[in-house]
């Protein structure tokens, strides 16, 4: 009696099954980039870390204050004669302002500044391209691990529903009396275990999902799924060598370090200028108004106006040794800076080689997976053919469907995890972008 796969092929299709409404991963992708917490975080980061630039051009340019004060004084005063007591009230009213401009024209510690500013804009911007390569990562993984689950809960519910036939099976050639109460006993187990693995598939892509959402923001009603047939490009360039040194050299996170390694640079130099004299050109008018009224005597006031222009400086003689102790932890800053950036090529290279050696493996393991669940394809229909005719027995038929799944369910994993090194290694090189998105996007959708 030959057992029907119908189970098993509706149960797979149902994986891959899309609904009119299914988003696709750059759909995901742009919807994610306004909701996700984390990118959004690294924008505003990047917008506050541009306003270095105006900050640090703003020590080296004049300065232009204004002050002023008005005071009124009110006096009442009584003059004692032996004939009389004379009051006399006297009031007063000051009124003074001034306009300073200070321009810099001798203080390198600012010229240092300014230029740590731009460093400082250049490591926000390199940090931000690391967060963006960072959450595209974080978004397709999110996607296929969702597009996996759903994949592993067809697989064992097709095994599921194969086992319960089988089951069925069994028991029927039981009670006529062609096969043991072994063969129903091993297909129960199976089923037992199978209906487990059910549970826990359910709880993982319930899990998936729930990551998913925290990115989005929302729930999608469906995924579109990846194309059985899609075929993963090898890396271009094709030498390991090549990736490796353009990570080296454009990694963000080396372009963060080599930024980080110019500040503390820089920073020893302005501290060094501690020791150097300033000079500022220094200009201001300023006017003192007053006026005042007695009972007894006629108002008096006065008006004096002033301008002063100068050239103002500074040298620094003794400060407590403040200056050589921020020299010594700025310079020990800066090796700590340069061991940083050395660390981070290496890292950098690194990933570019695990992520190379991903994609290069992950193609020949994914046309391995395939031929191999053509063979247990095959030794499965044998098995079954065995079985009908008493050469084989139900164990055989179990092992062989637990085969096909374990196969089905590698493979599933395997292109996944691909795709996934092929956009890490693009990563680690530092020219990730969101056409490589879209480029993965176009392996998704019905055969």
């Amino acid at each position: 009696m030959k057992v029907s796969i119908l189970p098993l092929a509706a149960a797979v299709a149902l994986a891959y099954a899309t609904q009119a409404s299914a988003a696709d991963l750059l759909q995901i992708y742009r919807d994610a980039k306004n909701n996700d917490s984390v990118y959004t975080s690294a924008r505003y980061s990047l917008e506050a870390g541009r306003e270095r630039i105006p900050q640090g051009n703003a020590l080296v340019l004049p300065t232009l204050n204004f002050t002023g004060s008005i005071t009124q004084s009110d006096n009442h005063l009584i003059q004692r004669s032996p004939t009389a007591n004379q009051p006399v009230n006297r009031n007063f009213s000051i009124g003074i302002w001034t306009l300073t401009f200070n321009s810099p024209l001798y203080r390198p510690a600012n010229v240092l500044q300014k230029e740590q500013a731009e460093f400082q804009v250049t490591q926000a911007e390199a940090t931000f391209g690391q967060a963006t390569q960072d959450f595209a990562v974080r978004v397709a993984q999110a996607y296929f691990d969702v597009l996996n689950s759903e994949n592993q809960l067809a697989f064992i519910r097709a095994q599921k529903a194969a086992i319960t036939e089988q089951l069925a099976q069994a028991r029927r050639n039981f009670d006529v009396g062609t096969a043991t109460i072994t063969d129903t006993n091993e297909a129960q187990a199976r089923f037992d275990l199978s209906v487990s693995q059910e549970i826990a598939a359910l709880n993982d892509l319930e899990l998936r999902n729930q990551i998913l959402q925290q990115i989005v923001g929302k729930a999608p009603d469906s995924l579109t799924p990846l194309r059985s047939s899609f075929k993963m490009p090898s890396p271009e360039p094709a030498r390991m060598d090549d990736w490796v040194d353009a990570a080296q050299k454009q990694a963000y996170a080396v372009r963060i370090a080599e930024a980080s390694t110019e500040i503390a640079q820089r920073d020893v130099e302005r501290n060094r200028a501690g020791n150097y004299p300033t000079v500022d050109l220094v200009a201001t008018v300023s006017n003192n108004a007053s006026g005042g009224s007695a009972s007894n005597a006629n108002g008096a006031g006065s008006d004096t106006r002033a301008g002063t222009l100068g050239i103002q400086f500074a040298i620094p003689l003794y400060s407590g040794g403040s200056i050589s102790s921020r020299i010594r932890e700025s310079l020990a800053t800066l090796e700590k800076s340069r061991s940083d950036l050395e660390n981070s090529k290496r890292q950098a290279a690194l990933n570019a080689r695990q992520s190379f050696v991903g994609v290069t493996n992950g193609i020949a393991q994914i046309r391995a997976l395939e031929q191999a669940v053509t063979s247990s394809e095959t030794a499965l229909a044998s098995n079954k053919v065995g079985y009908d005719v008493g050469v084989r027995i139900n164990i055989d038929v179990l092992n062989s469907q637990q085969q096909l799944f374990s196969t089905k369910r590698d493979l599933a994993r395997a292109r996944y995890d691909t795709i996934m090194n092929g956009l890490r290694l693009k990563a680690a090189a530092g020219s990730l972008t969101d056409e490589d998105i879209e480029a993965v996007n176009r392996y998704l959708g019905q055969d």
